[in-house]
């Protein structure tokens, strides 16, 4: 039994341009390919259909009369083709897609308003829904379908969670301007504690990564006021209050002119996490933020202390 004949979706679009144009000259035009190619095209086309689709009257290709089904289908397969077009289009610039993700404090203030300029850059029509969580809150946002990630300062252990190791970090000491320590290049945890602390409290995850330089040093984590945002700390320390450990991503947006941040000389690196749910595979909207939050991270754990403020607001 022989094959039934069919046509390619490139035989379909010589045929149209044939037929669009009304001679195999314009429709050469149209594909911007030669005429003997147009010619050899319909040839064989019509030899494997095994009918005729063009009548040749004074050099036009007029449609034949009995081919006008075939015209009819070729018209709207053009259309669906067309249409899927413009949809590929809309969803690359990503039209009348919404973006979720979250991140936790230390990470939103200073390193997600690059990163979703790049996203925002890259995918035009993207709309995007972005959430401060505390850690405790951002099991839920994704359990429950709230959004497709979280940016983390912190991996717990949960079987319906993913974490993707982000960036690594490190802690830095931010003192007043005028604090006896800010014109030092390095201190340690020890010059550190003598000093009126301003914190995190310990308990809290992110706590617990400033609190485990004094710890490990067997050091007293005396914090005299405790807030809960390293943008609230700063703030505190600002005042003159007393001095504070933060890491390296939240301060990358501090102001110069009234605090100063100094190296601390021990081993404070952490990593950060983007968190998702297990078995779930990100859209590439999503994939690409994680991307350019990374490489925002890495681009200020890097960079010397004295560099890091000011740089990428």
């Amino acid at each position: 039994m022989s094959a039934r004949p069919s046509l390619t979706l490139k035989q379909i679009e010589i045929v149209r341009a044939v037929m669009v144009s009304g001679s195999i000259a314009g429709a050469a035009r149209l594909l911007n390919v030669s005429q003997p190619g147009i010619s050899r095209a319909m040839k064989h086309i019509e030899t494997s259909l095994g009918i005729r689709l063009f009548n040749r009257e004074a050099g036009r290709y007029v449609p034949a009369p009995e081919a006008g089904a075939v015209f009819a289908q070729i018209q709207e397969v053009h259309q669906r083709v067309s249409n899927l077009q413009e949809a590929v289009g809309r969803l690359e610039r990503g039209k009348a897609v919404e973006l979720r993700v979250g991140s936790v404090p230390s990470i939103a203030q200073s390193m997600m308003p690059p990163a979703i300029a790049a996203v925002r850059r890259r995918y035009a029509d993207l709309r995007m829904n972005v959430e401060i969580l505390k850690i405790e809150e951002a099991i839920d946002y994704i359990l429950i379908g709230r959004g497709e990630c979280v940016a983390m300062s912190y991996r717990l252990e949960h079987p319906s969670i993913r974490f993707d190791k982000l960036a690594r970090g490190h802690l830095v000491c931010i003192t007043p301007k005028d604090h006896p320590l800010a014109e030092r290049k390095s201190v340690s945890a020890r010059e550190i504690v003598a000093h009126p602390l301003i914190g995190i409290e310990p308990t809290d995850p992110y706590g617990r990564i400033m609190a485990a330089i004094f710890e490990r040093e067997s050091l007293p984590y005396d914090v005299i006021v405790k807030a809960r945002f390293g943008s609230t700390v700063a703030a505190l320390v600002a005042q003159g209050i007393g001095i504070a450990v933060l890491d390296v991503f939240t301060v990358a947006d501090l102001p110069r002119d009234r605090l100063a941040v100094v190296s601390i000389a021990e081993d404070t690196d952490f990593d950060t996490f983007v968190a998702s749910r297990a078995g779930a595979v990100l859209s590439s909207f999503a994939q690409r933020f994680v991307e350019e939050l990374r490489r925002q991270m890495l681009r200020v754990a890097a960079a010397p202390v004295a560099e890091i403020t000011g740089r990428y607001s």
